[in-house]
């Protein structure tokens, strides 16, 4: 990378559903947020612009925050990139802001932490709008055992019995500082915080705590899953379409 090089950074929106997760995976002819980020930007700059990810999404999963930069040598003001990237981008992408970044800003490692959203749909009737973005559970959800539940996962632990069998993290001990069951109308909201999260573990939370309120499980179980170290002994993963990145926090505040 020569010195007169930006570094661009992009704040994302995205429906999931039409796309393989956000990484590029080369030769499987699978669609990706990135690839379709990328090839974008290689149609407004004629560079093949590498774009690098506040982290990984899986299929299907939806985001309201999502973080990337990119580094080129166009001379594009900083906040005329979205609109840009916006003309040329499917419908289902959007980048709703672009501003110039310091040279040593990464999308992934200048992280602080993240905010993710589980949306639950928790009603008899199955529904036609919200089914690729919401889980649909049709028997009542004991919202308040949920919440004794949550409050087990609070803080700093080993969370290997809610990691995904791939997970590729170095070690499994994560801190969680916010764990909250909301109730809203038929709509059930899980709002995960941490600095950072391990492969499923979202998912792997939000499965075992409608287990929980559905009676499976009771709040004292958590306790066991954690100490278990063993995925077996938790809940269901939750499908992705009810997954949506919210924010990603920055030393400044973005």
């Amino acid at each position: 990378m020569t010195e007169d090089m930006r570094n661009i950074r992009l704040l994302l929106e995205y429906d999931g559903t039409n796309y393989h997760g956000w990484q590029s995976q080369a030769g499987s002819g699978m669609p990706t947020i990135q690839d379709s980020l990328e090839a974008a930007l290689r149609q407004l700059t004629n560079e093949d612009c590498k774009t690098y990810s506040s982290g990984r999404t899986d299929a299907g999963v939806h985001a309201y925050g999502h973080v990337a930069n990119f580094f080129t040598s166009r001379s594009i003001p900083a906040d005329a990139w979205a609109p840009a990237l916006n003309h040329l981008l499917p419908p289902d992408i959007r980048v709703l802001t672009s501003g110039e970044a310091p040279a040593n800003f990464h999308a992934r490692y200048s992280a602080l932490g993240k905010t993710y959203q589980y949306r639950i749909l928790n009603r008899r009737a199955p529904t036609a709008l919200d089914r690729n973005r919401a889980w649909h559970v049709n028997s009542q959800l004991n919202i308040e055992i949920m919440r004794l539940a949550a409050a087990r996962l609070i803080g700093r632990h080993d969370f290997s019995a809610f990691r995904g069998a791939r997970c590729g993290a170095k070690s499994p001990v994560r801190t969680l500082t916010r764990l909250d069951v909301i109730e809203r109308e038929n709509f059930v909201e899980i709002w995960c915080e941490a600095e950072s999260f391990l492969q499923y573990m979202v998912r792997n939370i939000s499965g075992t705590l409608v287990e929980v309120g559905l009676g499976r499980f009771s709040p004292d179980d958590i306790e066991r899953m954690l100490e278990s170290r063993d995925r077996t002994e938790a809940g269901r993963t939750a499908p992705p379409q009810g997954l949506f990145l919210m924010k990603v926090v920055y030393p400044e505040g973005g």
